[in-house]
């Protein structure tokens, strides 16, 4: 399995090992745009892997803070209770940087600045930048991708 995730076109695809496309999704990444700096906001480049799968098992709509179901279901009534929120939701693949230097340790580690796939409200727009440097999906193209992929599965963020 490997994953690719075209920042320009706004998309994920997830192919098998021959190559083989099994399946494309639209996706959000950072509004800020590409970059590998804590504190940025930006969505990181490079060559990633899936470090932790985090809330197999939780519904569609679980809301996560701090990598932990809060026991909440996102509704648009939640929603609109908290806006301006970061939604965390469904699921969390939690990335990691392959690339010492640029993605991998010092100020510009993936996984220490908490950059992950996860699931967002359904009227979150996708096919555009809006995250603050995560990679948003729909929740249910988040659960089918959740439930094909190991832990340590390469993840390419392209530019």
């Amino acid at each position: 399995m490997n994953i690719d995730i075209h920042i320009p076109t706004q998309t994920l695809e997830l192919r098998d090992a021959a190559g083989t496309l099994l399946a494309r999704y639209p996706v959000s990444t950072g509004a800020h745009g590409m970059g590998e700096e804590s504190g940025s906001f930006c969505t990181p480049r490079g060559r990633h892997l899936i470090r932790a799968k985090i809330g197999a098992g939780q519904p569609e709509g679980a809301v996560f803070v701090r990598r932990r179901p809060t026991g909440e279901i996102h509704t648009p009534e939640l929603g609109a209770a908290y806006p301006g929120r970061d939604w965390i939701l469904t699921r969390i693949l939690w990335l990691s940087g392959c690339e010492p230097g640029f993605n991998r340790l010092g100020s510009c580690d993936t996984m220490r600045r908490y950059v992950y796939i996860h699931g967002t409200p359904d009227g979150t727009e996708l096919g555009k930048p809006g995250s603050r440097g995560c990679v948003r999906m729909r929740n249910r193209d988040l659960i089918e991708l959740f439930d094909q992929v190991p832990v340590g599965t390469p993840v390419n963020l392209i530019a």
